[in-house]
């Protein structure tokens, strides 16, 4: 690996590890130490949907058009670790709402900006930027098992005793590291053609007449409702292991990551051979399949449910989330990649989510119980909902075209 690829993959380590580092117990933080209920836990996770909702204006905005993206990463990053460090100083939830919402709108723009800075180093992205972005992944791996086994911050001794917060801390260092490194980060000036075409380009907004293609409308309404399902996992499944007293919950966890690497390395075969809905019909199959393993497993004898419906997290992103990227990006042809992307996103991890992480709030304060919670009824719900997601795609989506691989996501 030549001595800038290892810069850059620094730079996604720290970039995912940072993230990881605090997303991943937020909700056990917020039931346990802060006292906040579903809704509120609901509204902290949805700050993630309003970030990714603003983020296109702060790229579109600035980055493109004034801005060295390193220099403004560099910047959003320092400003990052500040919020980070007020948010492990919050007492309520008060306190720290402002905060951790304040945060997601200026990192989820750092994610195009990391994107930006790399892919502008590259000459050939589709067999160059895996090997990089591989590196984020491990970035969140390793700040679970830190929090885990390094510190036993997640033990439920450590939860009570509100070593939790201490997460907060340390992704506001790793925050403040990154917004220093990456003032050395490759020069990446503002390109004069981006950012032209208006507001409506930008948002993805000109690729809503794909959505006249009944098959990609189809795909479209089932990315935004599949997103409800993801928003449980997301703010549930990290209090449910520790509620249940699952040992280091937090490592466990990073099985997932784990499987998402192993599985966005088989995506490609797959759809070679079986086709894109079969592989998205699949992704949606895993999240009924998940929920229905988290219902129905528990911390003795089954235990080896909770552990698989972790590690089915490879299938139930890559399969779905990513071909179907792979899938807009064949519809949207040369004149709307970009744009139709973009609109994914929004739809996804701004509309979707922000749905999700709502509806998971509400549903997760219905079953509220003297005890705890009905985890069962409360896992149930994503379950049978994803799979109601999957019987409509199977009927409504008829795509006759076959899809054609792009070679950033063929396998180097």
């Amino acid at each position: 690996m030549s001595t800038l690829n290892v810069r850059l993959s620094l730079m996604m380590f720290l970039q995912f590890f940072i993230w990881g580092g605090w997303f991943v117990t937020l909700g056990t933080f917020l039931a346990n130490n802060l006292g906040a209920n579903g809704s509120q836990i609901g509204m902290a996770f949805s700050t993630q949907s309003w970030g990714a909702i603003l983020a296109p204006f702060v790229i579109g905005l600035i980055a493109d058009r004034y801005f060295n993206a390193e220099r403004l990463l560099a910047i959003l990053h320092l400003v990052g670790a500040v919020l980070l460090f007020q948010l492990y100083r919050s007492s309520d939830f008060a306190a720290f709402y402002p905060y951790v919402l304040g945060y997601m709108i200026i990192y989820m723009p750092t994610l195009a900006l990391v994107n930006a800075v790399a892919f502008r180093q590259m000459r050939d992205p589709g067999q160059e930027f895996a090997k990089i972005r591989v590196w984020g992944t491990v970035g969140w791996i390793v700040a679970g098992l830190t929090i885990s086994f390094l510190f036993g911050w997640d033990a439920q001794q450590s939860i009570a005793a509100g070593a939790l917060r201490n997460t907060f801390l340390m992704c506001a260092i790793a925050s403040a590291v990154l917004g220093i490194y990456s003032f050395s980060l490759p020069s990446t000036p503002p390109l004069a053609t981006r950012g032209q075409g208006g507001l409506k380009e930008m948002l993805g907004l000109d690729a809503l007449r794909l959505l006249k293609d009944r098959s990609f409308a189809m795909f479209f309404l089932a990315s935004v409702l599949i997103c409800i399902p993801l928003a449980f996992y997301y703010q549930n499944a990290n209090p449910f292991l520790a509620e249940i007293g699952v040992d280091n919950p937090t490592g466990k966890m990073t099985l997932g990551q784990i499987s998402e690497v192993l599985f966005m390395l088989l995506l490609p075969l797959f759809i070679q051979r079986f086709g894109i809905k079969k592989t998205l019909l699949i992704g949606m199959l895993a999240w009924s399949l998940r929920y229905a393993m988290f219902a129905y497993g528990n911390n003795g004898d089954l235990l080896f449910m909770l552990v698989a419906g972790i590690a089915l997290h490879g299938i139930c992103y890559d399969f779905f989330f990513v071909s179907g990227q792979i899938y807009t990006d064949a519809k949207a042809g040369e004149t709307f990649k970009g744009s139709a992307q973009g609109l994914i996103t929004l739809a996804t991890y701004g509309m979707g989510m922000l749905i999700g992480f709502w509806v998971a709030g509400m549903v997760t304060d219905h079953f509220a119980t003297p005890q705890g919670h009905d985890w069962q009824s409360i896992w149930l719900f994503p379950a049978v909902f994803a799979l109601g997601v999957l019987l409509t795609f199977l009927v409504a989506f008829h795509e006759q075209r076959a899809v054609k691989l792009p070679t950033s996501a063929k396998v180097a």
